[in-house]
């Protein structure tokens, strides 16, 4: 999933808000309220381009209703709903989630209660994208995109080096043990780095190598308030990924989505990435590549990330009903929730949707991306596993990153996973 982590100054800030805030989020009800026809007010970050035709095929669906979208910066979308959800801004009429917030937002009292769809939404969609939009028992948004991860492979790099490509069929999905050692023969043989993951320092991509060697999420507790990040499955994951860069085996000094160009030059052999990359590959790749499923550990459990982006209505919103009418067509229609994918890589949320999506997607690669539709399909299905849904997952994300950035940077393991132990709980102190 593509995402940022959001500064601490604004954690801290919405963490005051939630305090106050969760009395507000239990006398939230779904509402038809406003006018039938009229302007329905969308916000989110993404490029206007993307969702300009869910917006045309929602106008045309419905003549007389019109939807007017607004782009804030990703950066600052957080302290953006922070301020004017707090204000009961009523000119927010839908807006996108950033799925690991739904809890700390429906706390907070700046989700709607969309419950009633509960049914719909369950008969549309995955299981984890359903249970994500969960918290307390009550649903507070609707999925919108998903998402999984995947290992790109550079072919000609493993041909050089005499080793056979892995397959795409989840059936003979590679170990990490499996992939280490043929990524050490590729660079033996004269590829620069051997792996590299997409976000090398996100807690979105790095869950799957903890949850495979039963580490836990790294949050527990009835509240799910208590950090569990010095499990043996935690110690021995983050030793792992430690010595991946400490041995050479990784690139250290490049982060965040500046990493797929190094993949695209030719100068790793294996990238674990997502369905965004396919495109960009496509375009910029100038070898025979290939895909396959995102390994595990030896023994441990097949386990992929998922999640991406919810849509919620503000509360405050004085066209409720309307704003759910474009929320449904969005988030439940097949037809609608394909359109929000036609102008971006990502996987829409809906079942019927993501059937005929992932053909396309597919395509994009020719024979280098042959076995994607499948894979996708199997993974959403049978491996994905969400983020943890807690009201301090923001803290959680913000504090493991730094953690991870240390980490593989050299920062002994079990000194500086204790240490984030005891900034979580700090962080978490005030929402007990």
């Amino acid at each position: 999933m593509k995402r940022s982590s959001i500064a601490v100054a604004a954690v801290l800030a919405a963490s005051a808000l939630l305090m106050a805030g969760c009395s507000s989020a239990a006398s939230s009800t779904s509402s038809s309220g406003g006018p039938a026809k009229g302007t329905v007010n969308l916000l989110g970050a993404d490029d206007p381009k993307t969702y300009a035709p869910v917006i045309a095929g929602f106008e045309k669906a419905n003549p007389g209703d019109t939807v007017k979208y607004t782009q804030v910066p990703f950066d600052q979308l957080s302290s953006t709903l922070q301020q004017r959800l707090a204000a009961k801004d009523s000119t927010i009429d839908v807006y996108t989630v950033d799925q690991p917030n739904i809890p700390q937002l429906a706390a907070q009292g700046f989700l709607e209660d969309l419950s009633d769809l509960k049914g719909q939404e369950k008969a549309a969609t995955s299981d984890a994208q359903y249970k994500i939009n969960l918290y307390n028992g009550k649903m507070w948004a609707l999925s919108v995109w998903n998402s999984t991860q995947m290992m790109f492979y550079n072919k000609d790099a493993l041909a050089k080096a005499g080793v056979q490509a892995p397959s795409a069929d989840p059936a003979k999905r590679w170990t990490w043990e499996q992939t280490e050692a043929a990524a050490r023969k590729a660079q033996a043989a004269g590829t620069k780095s051997g792996l590299l993951l997409e976000q090398v320092e996100a807690y979105y991509q790095l869950q799957p190598l903890v949850e495979s060697l039963s580490g836990g999420s790294g949050i527990t507790g009835k509240k799910m308030l208590t950090p569990a990040v010095e499990t043996a499955g935690w110690q021995k994951a983050m030793q792992w990924y430690a010595e991946s860069f400490s041995t050479g085996l990784s690139p250290r000094g490049v982060g965040g989505f500046q990493t797929s160009p190094v993949f695209s030059n030719g100068d790793v052999a294996f990238f674990v990435g997502g369905p965004w990359d396919i495109g960009t590959f496509a375009q910029n790749a100038k070898f025979n590549w290939g895909v396959a499923p995102m390994p595990y550990f030896a023994g441990g459990k097949q386990v992929t990330p998922t999640g991406s982006w919810s849509w919620g209505i503000n509360p405050a919103s004085k066209s409720k009903g309307l704003a759910k009418k474009f929320l449904e067509y969005a988030a439940l229609n097949p037809d609608g929730n394909l359109l929000t994918a036609k102008a971006t890589t990502i996987i829409p949320s809906v079942t019927a949707a993501e059937k005929k999506y992932l053909p396309g997607l597919e395509a994009l690669g020719g024979a280098n991306s042959a076995g994607v539709g499948d894979l996708v399909s199997y993974e959403v299905d049978h491996t994905a596993l969400a983020r943890p849904i807690s009201v301090g997952y923001v803290q959680f994300d913000s504090v493991m990153s730094k953690a991870f950035a240390d980490i593989r940077n050299g920062a002994d393991v079990k000194t500086r996973l204790a240490q984030a132990t005891q900034q979580l709980n700090d962080a978490w102190s005030q929402l007990k």
